[in-house]
């Protein structure tokens, strides 16, 4: 399902020293050599292990860790799965290895040297991402047999479960969220518009990220592009993946912006080499107070939207703010207390920038 855009330091995650004493010797025994320096995440909002850790030989590992009954080691056995089958030269971290130990489960991916993208996106940043987005789209649309062979649910199944709310808060069945002051009077049309969201992603057969936001985009200082946190790979049309990363860097007051006018996709190029734009730049500006033109414009211009229905940007973000305003009032044991903001905030900026696009505000 997709999580919201997470602010610095948002989580409480246990430290390599709170890891029992059986599993820290085993990832040391894993490695090689005995581990002599951590760096642990500061971001994100589970409640699992995860950072670099780093060997006395000069290895170096990045490690995702929880107790093997837990709802996170089957999150942490499922991207490891996954990357494991991603197709060769794609920019994602790759599996190590795997190990149980001491009741945990801990999985070891390549160590990214690399930092997520500003918060609003920066121009030349959200180029890059975007450039390199599109390698990763292609990539998977036919899906390739090896991931195809997990069987991974559909997001059309998952939206009609999972994502769609407005219509409960309608029937009564959803308790309703707190609105911006004149917006209460639009449940009717939000009900309107992601009622449409599983019929738009239905006919997608590619293969998505499923939970693709700026944190779980990782940019080094030569312009590579890498996507991590693979867990939820499903079945659906790329447009949704890229609403959901246009979304994580809504944010107030942006100046003049320039967009990549990303009119159809090269040719897939190996992470090892830095992501560049082989299309003419356009400049979007100057731009409303909550700027959401230049995210309509790179939404428009990506050939992830070449066969997206006119108005899916509305539905998606329509069903976005529903789920994230409405799923803002719990928090699952594997979250952090953080979370119910996060979600609340992220339901508001989709609701902004739908409110903005349909005339509401």
């Amino acid at each position: 399902m997709p999580s919201s855009p997470p602010h610095p330091g948002t989580t409480r995650r246990p430290g390599w020293s709170d890891l029992p004493v059986g599993l820290r010797a085993a990832l040391a025994d894993r490695l090689g050599a005995p581990v002599v320096a951590t760096r642990t995440a500061t971001t994100g909002f589970t409640r699992g292990f995860a950072g670099v850790l780093s060997a006395a030989d000069g290895g170096r590992v990045f490690v995702k860790a929880a107790p093997r009954d837990s709802h996170l080691a089957n999150w942490y056995w499922r991207e490891a799965t996954v990357l494991d089958r991603l197709p060769p030269g794609l920019a994602a971290p790759r599996t190590r290895w795997t190990l149980t130990e001491s009741g945990w489960f801990a999985v070891a991916l390549d160590a990214v040297d690399g930092y997520p993208p500003g918060r609003p996106w920066e121009p030349s940043e959200l180029t890059t991402t975007l450039t390199a987005y599109a390698e990763v789209a292609a990539a998977l649309d036919p899906p390739p047999s090896d991931l195809a062979a997990l069987n991974p649910p559909h997001l059309a199944e998952l939206a009609q479960a999972d994502i769609l709310c407005w219509g409960d808060v309608a029937a009564g069945r959803e308790a309703p969220p707190p609105l911006p002051a004149g917006l209460e009077q639009r449940l009717p049309e939000l009900v309107g518009l992601e009622s449409r969201l599983p019929g738009y992603l239905a006919p997608a057969s590619g293969l998505i990220h499923g939970d693709l936001r700026p944190d779980n985009v990782l940019l080094t200082s030569h312009g590579q592009v890498w996507f991590c946190d693979w867990t939820w790979l499903c079945r659906g049309p790329a447009w949704f993946d890229l609403v959901t990363l246009l979304l994580g860097g809504h944010a107030v007051e942006q100046q003049e912006v320039t967009v990549a006018a990303l009119a159809g996709t090269g040719g897939a190029s190996s992470p090892a080499e830095p992501a560049s734009s082989p299309f003419p730049t356009i400049t979007v500006g100057p731009t409303p107070a909550l700027t959401t033109d230049w995210l309509d414009t790179a939404f428009a211009a990506h050939p992830a939207t070449a066969e997206a229905p006119p108005d899916a940007l509305d539905v998606t973000l329509a069903a976005l703010a529903g789920y994230f305003l409405t799923t803002a009032a719990t928090v699952p044991e594997t979250a952090t207390e953080q979370l119910a903001t996060h979600q609340r905030r992220s339901g508001e900026y989709a609701l902004d920038w739908l409110a903005r696009r349909q005339g509401w505000s």
